[in-house]
Order: structure tokens, then sequence, then C-alpha cells
């Protein structure tokens, strides 16, 4: 068992470490890609660092370095003092150390002059990044960890936090540039927020589904015969009309609420049906229509036994 423990933390250990690796270099190379050569600043001291770089020449990576130096003091006093500053210092040198490094690799490099194309760009390559090293137990510090630690806090999406924390660098982005560009930056922004939660979350797949019903035996009994959906019930009441009712709880994947609406439908036309997003679903009864379906034979009379047995028993 030892052992097992021992090599499952190593495994942990070598994806964290890939994660922010990974990320880092990304995030390094979006600058020079995407962000940099069309002076897109969306935010952050990345964003700072860009518009320094413009006015005064310092160099992009040593800038954004030493600006990190106070986000890391926060991150460290709120985000898990040690733990946290190994991962974000590891993070924080190699992407800000990077971006200078490649700035000789880029320096010629130039994949497109459209301006859209590169704000886009820049928004889903930042936010991949971002999101890896995120997943990897770290941060870029900068705004982000200011990000972090509200989303911890508050449970806001991260896409919420960068409008807020960063909207003043790109307000000073539309000042050193002009306003097409700021409104650019805005865009990247937007797009590097909504990756970054796409990345830490994951596709939204899993559908929740709670119906409120007078007939939830005969509604549970369909779902889990049509379906083949464990159904959980308690007791409700109806707030106006002070009438008890059922509230029935269950998940099921994105392409499978028409059926269960039918389902639902069929058992009890007066039932009141919503469906929410999730993201994750385990355990329990977490199945597909199409096995039920492929199952009609003994497996639908198998079921439909089961449901008449637990009647008779009550």
């Amino acid at each position: 068992m030892g052992e097992r423990l021992r090599r499952m933390n190593l495994r942990a250990q070598m994806l964290k470490f890939t994660l922010l690796t990974g990320g880092a270099l990304l995030a390094a190379a979006n600058v020079h890609l995407f962000l940099a050569p069309s002076n897109i600043a969306p935010g952050g001291v990345t964003g700072i660092a860009i518009i320094l770089n413009k006015l005064t020449g310092w160099p992009i990576g040593l800038t954004m370095l030493v600006l990190n130096i106070a986000p890391i003091v926060v991150g460290f006093q709120y985000l898990g003092r040690f733990r946290f500053l190994m991962s974000t210092l590891y993070t924080v040198l190699l992407y800000n150390l990077g971006v200078d490094l490649l700035a000789h690799w880029f320096a010629a490099t130039t994949l497109t002059d459209e301006i859209l194309l590169n704000a886009l760009y820049g928004g889903v390559v930042g936010g991949i990044a971002t999101g890896l090293i995120y997943r990897g137990g770290g941060t870029s510090a900068g705004t982000g960890v200011l990000a972090r630690v509200l989303q911890v806090r508050t449970g806001i999406p991260i896409s919420q936090i960068y409008l807020v924390t960063d909207g003043a660098v790109v307000l000073v982005a539309g000042l050193v540039f002009g306003w097409e560009a700021g409104l650019y930056a805005l865009i990247t922004l937007f797009v590097w927020g909504l990756a970054a939660d796409y990345v830490l979350e994951g596709p939204s797949v899993v559908r929740m589904a709670f119906i409120v019903t007078d007939k939830p035996q005969e509604v549970a009994d369909v779902v889990f015969r049509k379906l083949q959906l464990g159904v959980t019930a308690w007791p409700a009441e109806g707030m106006f009309t002070k009438k008890e009712h059922a509230v029935l709880f269950c998940t099921l994947t994105r392409p499978h609420e028409r059926s269960l609406r039918q389902a639902v439908a069929e058992a009890d036309p007066e039932a009141f049906l919503v469906i929410g997003h999730g993201h994750q679903a385990s355990g329990g009864m977490f199945g597909s229509p199409h096995r039920a379906r492929r199952g009609n034979g003994q497996r639908e009379r198998e079921v439909n036994k089961t449901i008449e047995e637990d009647r008779n028993s009550k």
C-alpha cells in the first residue's frame, strides 16, 4: 500500500510539473506571437509590461518579474503559503524569464498582421495557458493571484473577475495605443477568461434535472424503465398554494434531455421540470437511454419486475 501511494504521489507531482511547465511556456510564447506585435495589452501584469515596453523599451519579461513581487507576497498569505510559493515561483520565473529568452526566437515571427485574429487567438492561447497553470496548482502571479483569491473565496467565475481586475489596464492601453487597440484588448480579455474557465472546469456535458410532481412513483418508474437513471426524491411544499409535492432529482447526459422530457410528460403531464447544467457526475445510476434500449428484452422485464416487487413490499 505504501509503495502504491508513493507511485500515485509521484505521478501527481509529475503531472503538476508538466501542467505548470506547459502553461508557463505557452503563456510566454503567446506574448510574442499574438499580444506584443499588435499592441494588445489584455490587463494584468502582462498588459502593464507590454505598455511599459512600448513607452520605455524595458524588457517585457524583466518588467513582469519586478511587478510580480507584490502579488506573490499576497498569494503567499492567502493561497497556501509555502505550497503556493514553490509552485508560483517556478511558474513566474519560467514565464517571465521565458518571455525575454523567447524574444530572440520570435523576433522575426509574425503569424498574422490582422489585429482581430491576434486578439482572438491571444485570448484563446492565453486562457489555455492560464487554465493549465491553475490546474497545476500554481498561478502566474500578477492580477491572476487576485483573481484566484476572489474565486476561492466567492466562487465567482474567473472570466468575470478578469473583467473587473484588469479593466483599468485595458483603459490605460486605450490611452496609450489608441481606443481601437483598447477595444481589441477587451475582446482578448473576455476570450481569455472563457478559455481559462473551459480548461479548469471542462465542457458542460452533464445535465441536472429537478422534477416537481404529484406522481413521484409513476415518474420515477418510467424514468428508471426508459432511461435507466437513478432518481432521488424528497418532499416539498408549494409556498403559495401550501400544497404538498415531491421533488425528484437525477443526472443525465446532454443528448438525452429530450428522452427525459418525454418520459416525464408521459407519467405526469402536469409535472414541473427544470434542467440545469453540470460539469461532472460520478457514482449512482448515471445511465444512458441507449443502454436501456439495447436491453429492451430481458433487461426491460427485469426492471419492470423490480419496480413491481418494490411496490408490493410497501
